[in-house]
C-alpha cells in the first residue's frame, strides 16, 4: 500500500515539476530573453555617442529633478489625504478615496492633455483668469506627473496606515508622553521601510513614464521621450537600447529593494486599530482638504467631457457631436475594437497564466519554485517602454510580429508581476496540507484545485481579471513600439490626435477608454457583491 502511495506521491510530484519547468522556459523566453537582446544590441560606439551626447545629459538630469520633485509632491500630498480617509471621521470617508483613483483608468497621456486643456495658452482656465506664462515644461511635467502618480501613492500610503497598530498609541498616552515624542519613536520606525518602498515606486513610475512629458514636456525633454524619439523618430535601435538601459536602474533597484524586504508585512500579532477622537474642527479641515483634491483630480475630466462637445476650441464654441462623429469617422471605433480584443484576452489569459504560476509557487517546495516565483516578478524592474523595445528587437521577423497576439503578449507580461503577487498571497494563506490529505483520500490535485482553491481565490481572481482589463487598456508604453496601422489600440490614438491638433478627438478618447474601465470595474464590484451574499447564505 505504501509503494502505491509514494509512487502517486512522486508521480504527481514528477508532474508538477513539469508543469513548472514548461512555465519557467515560458516565462524565460517572454521576459528575460528580449531584454537580454536589448542588452546585447547596444553598440559600444553607441555606448560611448550616448554617454557623451549632451542631449542626453540634459535629460538625464531633466528626468531627475522633474521626477524628484513629483515624487515629493505626490508622496506629501497622498499622505496627507490618507491620514484624511484613514484617521478622522469626515463624511464619505469610503466613497472619496474610490473617486481619487479615477486618473488610474485613463492612460497617462491624458493627464498631460487636461493641463493643457486647462492651462495652455488657451486653456480654459488661463483664458477666464487672464493668465500669462505658460505650462510647458519642467512644471508641466511635475504636475501632470503629480496627476499620474497621486492615486498610486493614496493607494499605499493608506494601506500602510490602515494596518498600524494601535496598541503603542494607547500605551503612549496612558504614560503621558507628547504627540511629538510618539511619532519618532513609534510612527517613523514603523513608516521607514513601507515609506522607502512608496519613494522607490512613485519614483519608478514617473521616471519611466513618457506620456506626460510628450505631451506637455515641450524643450524641457526627459529619458522616456528621447527613447521614444531614438526609436519611433529616427529607427535607431541600439541607441534606444542604450537608454532603455538607464530607465532600468531605479526600476531594478526598487525590485532589490521590494526583495530583501519582502517579509516586513508578515507580523504574528494581531493589528489593534488605532482609535479615533471626536475632533469636530480636525474633520471639517479634512472635508475641506479631500474635496480640494476630488475637484482638482475631476477638473480635468470635466474638461474633456465639455471638450468632446464643443465643435472647435477655442473658435468655435457651439456645442455639437460633430467630433464624436469624426473620430468615428477616423477609425476609433475599429480601434477601439483592438483594445477591447487585447483587454479580453490579457485579462483571461493573464489571470489563468498568473494563478498557475502562483498556485505552483506558492503550494510546492523546492528550488525550481524560488526560481519560478522570481523570474515571475522580474516584469516589476522592466518599464513598458524597455520591454516594448525588447520585443521588437527579439521578435522581430517572426511569425506574431504585428499582429494582436503579439500585443496581448507583451501586455500580459508587462503587468503580470502584480495580479501574480495577489493570487500567490492568498493561495499562500490557505491551508498547505490540502494537497498531501486529499492525495491520502485519493483526491487529485485537480479536484482541489476545482473544488477548493479556485473557490476560495475567487475574489482575488475578479481583482486579477480587473487588473489586467483596465492597464490593457490605458497602456501607451509597452505596445508604442509594437502596434501598427491594423491593430493599433485605442489609446495610441491620443497621441495622433494631439499631433493633429485634434484634442477633441483626444478629448473623447480618453473618456471612451475611462468609461469602459469604469463599466468593468462597477461589474466587478457587483459580482463580488453577489459572491459575498452567496457565501454569507451558504
Amino acid at each position: 500500500m505504501s509503494i502505491t502511495l509514494n509512487s502517486i506521491h512522486s508521480g504527481s510530484f514528477r508532474r508538477s515539476d513539469t508543469v513548472k519547468l514548461l512555465l519557467g522556459i515560458f516565462l524565460f523566453v517572454t521576459v528575460i530573453c528580449p531584454l537580454g537582446t536589448m542588452l546585447i544590441n547596444m553598440a559600444g560606439s553607441d555606448i560611448a555617442g550616448v554617454l557623451q551626447s549632451p542631449r542626453f545629459k540634459e535629460a538625464l538630469i531633466n528626468s531627475i529633478f522633474a521626477t524628484g520633485t513629483a515624487t515629493v509632491i505626490s508622496i506629501a500630498l497622498a499622505w496627507g489625504f490618507a491620514l484624511c480617509t484613514i484617521r478622522t471621521n469626515m463624511h464619505f470617508r469610503e466613497m472619496i478615496p474610490v473617486f481619487v483613483t479615477l486618473p488610474m483608468l485613463i492612460p497617462s497621456i491624458s493627464h498631460g492633455m487636461g493641463l493643457v486643456l486647462l492651462l495652455g495658452a488657451n486653456g480654459i482656465i488661463t483664458r477666464f483668469f487672464g493668465f500669462s506664462g505658460t505650462i510647458y515644461g519642467f512644471h508641466g511635467i511635475v504636475l501632470g506627473s503629480v496627476f499620474y502618480a497621486f492615486p498610486v501613492a493614496f493607494l499605499m500610503m493608506s494601506d500602510i496606515l490602515k494596518y498600524e497598530d494601535g496598541s503603542p498609541y494607547e500605551a503612549a498616552a496612558v504614560l503621558g508622553i507628547p504627540r511629538a515624542n510618539q511619532f519618532f519613536s513609534i510612527t517613523f520606525p514603523y513608516l521607514r521601510k513601507p515609506l522607502i518602498s512608496v519613494i522607490f515606486a512613485v519614483f519608478t513610475l514617473i521616471f519611466t513614464d513618457y506620456g506626460v512629458p510628450l505631451m506637455i514636456g515641450g524643450r524641457f525633454i526627459t529619458l522616456p521621450v528621447l527613447m521614444y524619439q531614438e526609436v519611433i523618430g529616427l529607427l535607431n535601435f541600439s541607441r534606444g537600447s542604450v537608454i532603455g538601459s538607464f530607465l532600468l536602474i531605479p526600476a531594478v533597484v526598487a525590485f532589490i529593494f521590494d526583495l530583501l524586504n519582502s517579509d516586513r508585512a508578515n507580523q504574528s500579532f494581531v493589528i489593534q486599530a488605532r482609535t479615533k477622537t471626536e475632533n469636530r474642527l480636525r474633520d471639517i479641515a479634512a472635508s475641506c482638504y479631500a474635496l480640494l483634491i476630488c475637484v482638482v483630480i475631476a477638473l480635468p475630466l470635466a474638461v474633456f467631457a465639455l471638450l468632446t462637445f464643443i465643435n472647435s476650441y477655442p473658435v468655435d464654441m457651439a456645442m455639437s457631436f460633430r467630433n464624436i462623429t469624426k473620430t468615428m469617422n477616423m477609425g476609433a471605433g475599429r480601434y477601439m475594437a483592438n483594445s477591447m480584443i487585447i483587454a479580453a484576452f490579457v485579462s483571461i489569459l493573464g489571470t489563468i497564466l498568473a494563478w498557475i504560476t502562483a498556485y505552483f509557487t506558492a503550494r510546492t517546495s523546492g528550488k525550481f519554485s524560488r526560481i519560478l516565483h522570481l523570474v515571475s516578478i522580474t516584469s516589476l524592474a522592466i518599464p513598458g517602454m524597455v520591454l516594448g523595445l525588447s520585443y521588437v528587437l527579439f521578435f522581430k521577423g517572426s511569425f506574431i510580429y504585428g499582429s494582436l497576439a503579439m500585443l496581448i503578449l507583451v501586455n500580459t507580461i508587462h503587468f503580470m508581476a502584480s495580479p501574480y503577487l495577489m493570487a500567490y498571497n492568498s493561495l499562500g494563506k490557505l491551508n498547505i496540507n490540502l494537497e498531501d490529505v486529499g492525495r491520502t483520500l485519493g483526491i487529485g490535485r485537480f479536484r482541489i484545485i476545482r473544488d477548493v482553491l479556485i473557490p476560495q481565490t475567487r475574489l482575488t481572481i475578479l481583482e486579477m481579471l480587473s487588473y489586467f482589463f483596465v492597464n490593457s487598456m490605458i497602456t501607451i508604453s509597452a505596445v508604442s513600439f509594437l502596434s501598427t496601422v491594423r491593430n493599433r489600440p485605442l489609446s495610441l490614438l491620443i497621441t495622433q490626435f494631439e499631433a493633429q491638433l485634434f484634442l477633441e478627438g483626444a478629448a473623447f478618447v480618453s473618456l471612451l477608454i475611462l468609461g469602459c474601465n469604469l463599466l468593468v470595474k462597477y461589474a466587478v464590484y457587483i459580482i463580488a457583491k453577489l459572491m459575498n451574499r452567496q457565501s454569507g447564505q451558504q
